[in-house]
Formats: structure tokens, C-alpha cells, sequence
């Protein structure tokens, strides 16, 4: 399999119109944000498969594959980026932290990231700008891009952490905000979700964190992860064709009988039910 690098830290390309992906699955060691300009088919990231069409928004995080599956012919505009070109931006450092770390659980929501209208209409009006400046190249356009990257990077990420199952906003203390962030990158991993390890990790006591989660986050820490995980099990059910023992390996259950009388109980069916009821409705 490729595995793409980027010598710089910022890259646009726009594809001219194709009715065949001429790449198979590679990977990226950077950041590529994929707009739809035109044109209907499937995106396969990983083991999910998606489908696509005009004005729709994806980012492929860094070692994460994918490649197109193209039904209609299309023309895709991608941005390319490393965490070079995040550290090097003008924005302040914690907030170019939080949209490494958001950016990097793009992973976790298959689709296109953009949850409303009016986001949807405002990355349409930014696209359509930067596709203007990238191909007209007029006095400082390399200037406005980067402004206008920067935005459409915010943009992303309030849509990402709209989907995460607690709610990050401006307003959230910086301490919530580690927790919730620490809990979403190491959903994959069991043995760094127990009380202890995100404690020793955030130096709180085990006491203390539980209280402290519990009051900014109005749920205990271990339903968050429940709840956080489920969510991600649902993805998995929809977009995936994984098997439901997969899937439970995949987030720590004991084992395919545990996935399904947990799942059971917290949303009625058991998963082949949920996957079958899902995609009975997926155009």
C-alpha cells in the first residue's frame, strides 16, 4: 500500500472531473481535508464506507486509508496539511492543540463532518473562495488562503466536537476539556480509561476527578466512556462491515456475548438488529 508524504506544511490540489479513483487504498503521514465539488460515489476511510456527494466535507487524519469508489463522475478539491502548518499558524497555542486533537478523532465520525445548514452554506461560500484564489493566484493569495483555511479548520472542528457525546464549548473549563479529550483519544485503548491511569495521567486524585467529571460533565466518567464507546460501536454497525466480535476487540469487551447484552440494554436491540435496522434506511 502508498503511504503519501507532504514536504510542506500546506498543499492545495483540485482533481479535474474522473470516473475512476486512479489511486487504490494509501495512507497519508498528514492532515487532508476533502471537499466534494462535484459528482456522487462512495469514500472508504479505514474499514468505513460513506457516501459522497456535492458539498460534502471529510478529513483523513495522518495514518489513517482511504480511496474513492466513484459512481457519477466527480471532481474533488483537496487541502493537505501537517502539524507543521498548525504549529506555524498565527492562532494561539492551546487553541491549535485542541484542533490537532479534535482533527485527530475526525476518525471516530464517518461522514461528512458538517452537521447544519448553515455550516454547510459557509463552507460552500469558503471553498468557493479559496478554489478562486488558489487558481487565480492574485496578489496575496497565499496570504488569504492561509486566513481562510484557518477558518474553515474552526469550522471543522465546532462540527466535530458537536457529535462527541458531552459538549465542548468556549465556556468549558480547560480542565473538563483535558478529561474529555484525553478519554476520546484513548477510546481504543481499556487499559488507559480506568480511574487510575486517567488520574495519574491529569494528576488528580481518584476522588476528586470523579466529582470534578460529574459536575462539569452531569454523568460519571465511566457512563461517558459507555456511552462514548456505544456511539462509536454504532458507527462501526452502520458504516462498517466489520464483525460484531471485531468490533467488541476493537473497544475492550470481554467478548461478542458482553458487546451484546451491554449494547441490549442501552439501546433496546441487540447490534446485528441495529446494523439491519440502519441500513435498511442508508440510501
Amino acid at each position: 500500500m502508498v503511504n503519501d508524504h507532504l514536504r510542506e506544511p500546506f498543499e492545495l490540489i483540485l482533481k479535474e472531473f474522473m470516473d475512476v479513483c486512479p489511486r487504490g487504498k494509501h495512507a497519508h503521514t498528514f492532515f487532508e481535508v476533502i471537499y466534494i465539488v462535484a459528482g456522487t460515489g462512495r469514500q472508504c476511510i479505514n474499514d468505513t464506507e460513506v457516501r459522497y456527494g456535492p458539498g460534502n466535507l471529510f478529513v483523513v487524519a495522518p495514518n489513517d486509508t482511504h480511496t474513492f469508489k466513484i459512481e457519477t463522475t466527480s471532481r474533488f478539491f483537496f487541502i493537505r496539511f501537517n502539524n507543521g502548518y498548525l504549529q506555524a499558524s498565527k492562532q494561539n497555542k492551546e487553541l491549535v492543540e485542541r484542533l490537532e486533537l479534535i482533527l485527530q478523532n475526525a476518525r471516530h465520525e464517518p461522514g461528512c463532518l458538517l452537521r447544519n445548514e448553515a455550516d454547510e452554506r459557509a463552507v460552500a461560500q469558503l471553498m468557493e473562495i479559496i478554489l478562486h484564489e488558489h487558481l487565480g493566484k492574485d496578489l496575496y493569495h497565499k496570504e488569504l488562503i492561509g486566513q481562510l483555511v484557518n477558518t474553515l479548520l474552526v469550522i471543522i472542528a465546532r462540527n466535530i466536537s458537536q457529535a462527541f457525546p458531552a459538549v465542548i464549548d468556549e465556556t468549558s473549563e480547560e480542565k473538563a476539556i483535558d478529561i474529555l479529550q484525553y478519554i476520546q483519544s484513548n477510546i481504543y485503548y481499556p487499559e488507559k480509561l480506568r480511574v487510575e491511569a486517567i488520574s495519574a495521567y491529569l494528576g488528580l486524585s481518584e476522588t476528586y476527578l470523579g466529582r470534578y467529571f460529574k459536575k462539569h460533565a452531569h454523568e460519571t466518567l465511566q457512563q461517558y466512556i459507555l456511552n462514548y464507546k456505544l456511539k462509536l460501536v454504532e458507527n462501526r454497525l452502520v458504516h462498517s462491515q466489520m464483525r460484531i466480535k471485531e468490533i467488541a476487540d476493537e473497544f475492550g469487551f470481554t467478548d461478542k456475548s458482553h458487546l451484546n447484552r451491554i449494547f441490549k440494554k442501552y439501546r433496546g436491540v441487540n447490534p446485528t438488529s441495529f446494523r439491519q435496522s440502519a441500513k435498511a434506511v442508508v440510501v
